[in-house]
């Protein structure tokens, strides 16, 4: 038997934690990429999802980020200004789906998702 009476249960928002939506936009730098779509890296603990796609934005990139850890807008802003800046590139959307990976993380599967949408053709 309990000897003290205990806490009623939190309600199920307080229990699970809200993902943040964070959306940029950068000018383009280049040329569409030469392939339509690539993906790089799983959605997990420490890790994440980058799926860029070659779509007309006007020359311009876009980047939505859902993310498991909240405030780190400023952050995500400045990894993803590095990408655009050292792959010259336009007309492409990131769509990202993060589990907490860190900066280091993200430029890697940035960098693989950028590797293989440069190779593939039309």
């Amino acid at each position: 038997m309990v000897g003290r009476a205990l806490r009623a249960a939190l309600p199920v928002p307080e229990l699970v934690s809200v993902m943040e939506h964070l959306e940029y936009e950068f000018d383009g730098a280049g040329p569409r990429p030469a392939g339509a779509t690539a993906l790089a890296g799983v959605v997990g603990s420490g890790n994440l999802e980058v799926l860029i796609e070659a779509i007309d934005l006007g020359g311009r990139c876009a980047a939505v980020v859902d993310t498991s850890v909240r405030g780190y807008g400023a952050t995500w802003r400045q990894v993803l200004a590095d990408f655009f800046s050292r792959h010259g590139m336009g007309d492409v959307r990131i769509s990202i789906n993060d589990g907490g990976a860190t900066p280091a993380v993200v430029s890697l599967r940035l960098d693989q998702a950028a590797a293989e949408i440069k190779e593939e053709g039309p």
